[in-house]
């Protein structure tokens, strides 16, 4: 019988787990630099093999720090994702090298649009990363008279939701519906809508993301409900554009915000919006990425 050593060695995978410092924390996904040719279908089928959240597979360009990627998580190829982005950005500044404390600047193109990272080492090998989101766009606030509707699709009432703060459909790539909640209420929110996506629909938004901004804390689910995300990068910089946008916190002020909690998997995402409230500029979502495991596939789904 063959060892593993005797296998031949086809694509090589880095696990991270990204808005943590430490190993088993945060949000893993698993980075694919520079694989042969793969179909979409191909793709999709390693990403289930894997089980991550997401899988992202990147093609490095001619020119050094420019790169394109394609997420994929468990269902779908997404247009545009944080934590995979910011994982793989660590994983190229670890792959290629580079002096410890001297960042580096990536250019990642996603299928919805190119984004900027700033990658930075330490003498110990532990890298950090900050994706520039962009300016976000704030596509509208919901009627008061609808908070009943949203609250209850959540699993809650109306007078969970912080009276303070509107529900608010933002996005800096992905449309998410911000719904402030009143401290305890988050420990109770989840999904509790047949057709949560039409729902949401409704509203010109995707995903919803249920917010304490207090803490700020939040969790996001998938629309069917059954699994909850550790921490959603691209929600954060809809959080960041939040929270300046209604005077919770001030031009370049970096907030932290925390999720994953209510997984086992706690996270710190570093988000710092640019502007004033009637004009937020650009936003920043950042964190540590802690280096799991490199592994290999021996073998690659066929192609169909």
């Amino acid at each position: 019988m063959a060892s593993h050593a005797d296998l031949p060695v086809t694509v090589t995978y880095h696990h991270v787990d990204v808005f943590s410092a430490v190993a088993y924390a945060g949000n893993s996904v698993a980075v694919i630099i520079d694989p042969p040719p793969l179909t979409a279908t191909q793709m999709a089928l390693i990403t289930r093999e894997l089980r991550h959240f997401e899988t992202v597979f990147v093609q490095t360009g001619p020119a050094g720090g420019q790169a394109r990627a394609r997420v994929f998580d468990l269902a779908e190829e997404l247009d545009f994702a944080g934590h995979p982005v910011l994982g793989a950005a660590a994983v190229l500044h670890q792959t290629t090298g580079g002096a410890a404390g001297v960042p580096r600047d990536w250019t990642i193109t996603l299928k919805a649009r190119g984004v900027q990272v700033r990658t930075i080492g330490s003498a110990d090998g532990h890298v950090s990363a900050v994706l520039d989101a962009g300016k976000p766009e704030f596509l509208g606030t919901l009627p008061l008279a609808e908070g009943p509707a949203v609250a209850a699709a959540l699993g809650l009432t109306a007078a969970d939701l912080d009276d303070s703060l509107p529900l608010e459909v933002v996005s800096t790539g992905l449309r998410y519906l911000v719904v402030p909640v009143r401290g305890g209420a988050l420990a109770r929110a989840g999904i509790r809508h047949d057709d949560f996506t039409g729902f949401l629909g409704g509203y010109g938004a995707q995903f919803a993301y249920v917010l304490d901004a207090e803490t700020p804390e939040g969790r996001h689910w998938n629309n069917d409900g059954i699994l909850e995300d550790v921490a959603t990068g691209s929600a954060a910089g809809c959080v960041a554009a939040f929270l300046l946008r209604h005077g919770r916190a001030g031009d370049a002020q970096e907030r932290s915000l925390s999720q994953g909690r209510f997984t086992g998997r706690p996270s710190q995402l570093a988000i710092t919006a640019y502007g004033s409230p009637g004009a937020v500029e650009r936003v920043t979502v950042g964190g540590d990425v802690a280096t799991v495991a490199t592994g290999f596939l021996h073998q690659l789904p066929a192609a169909r």
